[in-house]
């Protein structure tokens, strides 16, 4: 116990305080600790990107953070994205554009996009690209999953979403 260390974080909106190892993964955090599943361990190396996370409005992949390096900060996970039953735009657009298949790479593309769409609302394919490509897709070849984030930013814009913020759940706010 005595090598133990107290954490406190807000994670899609709820704060957390733990008694943490101090060389506790993000990730496994997320997954063993408050049981967020959405957030997938691919190779814990930081190549895939199925673990990425948006932590102080970064996207970050979280199988390289240590969960003490985000005490005090702000994380958003794929979980905290959507506002209860109804789906974020960028989680409805994989859905209609086919942009997942094994789903296994989904929450981190996901979450790559938010942090892209949320920079620049009205992204080109290249800038698309660019901004996903920290993130293996072993399923789809891409073109599906930029299909979804234009629809997405489309969508985004023609409904007036706007970030107010992440971490708490309520990520956009309607501007009308």
């Amino acid at each position: 116990m005595a090598n133990k260390r107290e954490i406190a974080i807000k994670v899609n909106g709820t704060e957390y305080s733990h008694e943490v190892e101090p060389r506790l993964l993000l990730a496994h955090y997320l997954r063993d600790t408050l049981h967020l599943t959405g957030t997938h361990i691919g190779c814990e190396t930081s190549v895939c990107g199925a673990c990425t996370v948006m932590l102080n409005g970064l996207a970050v992949k979280s199988c390289t953070v240590l969960v003490v390096q985000a005490d005090g900060g702000e994380i958003l996970t794929i979980e905290g994205l959507a506002h209860g039953e109804q789906l974020h735009p960028l989680q409805e657009a994989f859905w209609e554009c086919h942009g997942l298949q094994c789903g296994y790479c989904t929450p981190g593309m996901i979450l790559a996009a938010y942090q892209l769409l949320v920079r620049w609302p009205n992204p080109t394919e290249d800038e698309i690209r660019r901004a996903i490509d920290g993130n293996l897709c072993r399923c789809t070849g891409y073109q599906h999953i930029v299909d979804a984030i234009q629809y997405a930013a489309g969508k985004m814009r023609a409904d007036g979403v706007v970030s107010a913020g992440f971490g708490t759940g309520q990520s956009e706010v309607q501007s009308r």
